[in-house]
């Protein structure tokens, strides 16, 4: 049985999910995601490289990093995820410029215990206080173990392609005017956002549409502003792009936050 649960406080999203037969689209979000595999082992193609996180694994996932994900066997698999707005984590670590994972998986008693008390936190509605108060604790745990400032940075082509497809999210892609603002060949174009991003345009941009419908949702729950707002057909083809991402559809997503 596929089940997804979202909870959120003091600005972070948690998710307690079991998969059996349900695959991940390949997607990214624009937070940074940990979790923990707590039963059987789940597999993802991460940065181009298959990984495997088995019982206990601590997952790390920066910004805008392409992955999918499914149960790697039958028996299925169980997690937990939070996902942390990248200016929240910066602020509670006191950083300016973004910083990254270096390793993709880890296995760390502390890391572990310190995500499953604030996701469990959450999850079980605790005061926004002690969420803050747990968010501050596992990300001193994250600091001293695989927080990395060295990556390469976005290139300014790609800042500004990204820049065009957010500012036009209730359309339909436009790629011919952002080759022609970049001097860009399409094809030249969709081959460079896609070595860097490990995405093409079209998925980022169908992303973001996605994220942004999440985003009205959790603001005033008005699922028919977001069809609307982010240019969806009708709800059941938001409903169907946003299963793909999150697992479950806008309209359930609703009811967990309520």
């Amino acid at each position: 049985m596929d089940k997804f649960i979202y909870k959120k406080s003091a600005g972070i999203t948690a998710l307690s999910a079991s998969m059996t037969d349900f695959t991940y689209k390949k997607h990214s979000h624009k937070e940074y995601a940990v979790g923990v595999t707590l039963r059987g082992i789940q597999e993802y193609n991460l940065d181009g490289s298959l990984q495997l996180s088995y019982q206990n694994g601590v997952m790390l996932f920066n910004p805008e990093q392409a992955h999918d994900g499914m149960a790697h066997d039958e028996t299925g698999l169980d997690y937990v995820m939070l996902y942390i707005e990248p200016q929240l984590l910066l602020e509670v670590i006191e950083k300016k410029e973004i910083v990254r994972f270096s390793t993709p998986i880890v296995y760390d008693c502390g890391l572990e215990q310190k995500i499953l008390s604030l996701s469990n936190a959450i999850l079980s509605e605790k005061d926004e206080a002690l969420c803050s108060e747990l968010l501050l604790s596992l990300t001193d745990s994250l600091v001293q173990t695989n927080l990395s400032t060295e990556y390469k940075k976005d290139n300014a082509l790609i800042r500004k392609a990204k820049d065009m497809l957010h500012s036009n999210l209730e359309t339909v892609l436009k790629l011919d005017e952002i080759c022609k603002e970049l001097d860009l060949s399409k094809f030249q174009f969709i081959r460079l956002f896609k070595a860097h991003t490990g995405i093409s345009p079209y998925q980022y941009f169908l992303n973001c549409k996605i994220e942004r419908a999440k985003q009205l949702i959790e603001k005033n729950g008005d699922i028919y502003t977001a069809v609307a707002d982010c240019g969806f057909v009708d709800l059941t083809h938001l409903n169907k792009h946003f299963k793909s991402v999150y697992g479950t559809t806008a309209f359930e997503y609703r009811s967990h936050l309520n």
